[in-house]
């Protein structure tokens, strides 16, 4: 069993930084793939990007690249996601999820998730 825990989450204005972290109890963390996921209200849970954590290749949505950043800390197990010039639609909870064998952009490929943390950006 894989649990993972978020944090870093907040408000913040539009254009500014946050960093969101999640460690991992697995202990096949550096062999798994880790991707990050939003969600905002009404709305379908949305891709972000991903990490192969031993490889450290990544993959971003459209809609972030340029501005997010995956990168990870093996030994902390942990995965980072810096998230620059943000915008209000980037307001959202945003969960990290891990999976042994997938490394795509859908949701029902990752088996373990996080509780998700709220990330609200203000204009």
């Amino acid at each position: 069993q894989v649990q993972l825990v978020e944090s870093g989450g907040g408000s913040v204005q539009a254009g500014g930084s946050l960093r969101l972290s999640c460690v991992s109890s697995g202990r096949t963390f550096s062999t798994s793939n880790m991707g990050w996921f939003r969600q905002a209200p009404g709305k379908e849970r949305e891709f972000v990007g991903r990490i192969v954590l031993s490889t450290a290749n990544t993959i971003y949505a459209d809609s972030v690249k340029g501005r997010f950043t995956i990168s990870r800390d093996n030994a902390k197990r942990t995965v980072y996601l810096q998230m620059n010039s943000l915008k209000p639609e980037d307001t959202a909870v945003y969960s990290c999820a891990s999976s042994r064998t997938y490394s795509g952009s859908s949701p029902s490929g990752y088996g373990y998730w996080g509780q998700g943390t709220q990330v609200t950006v203000s204009s």
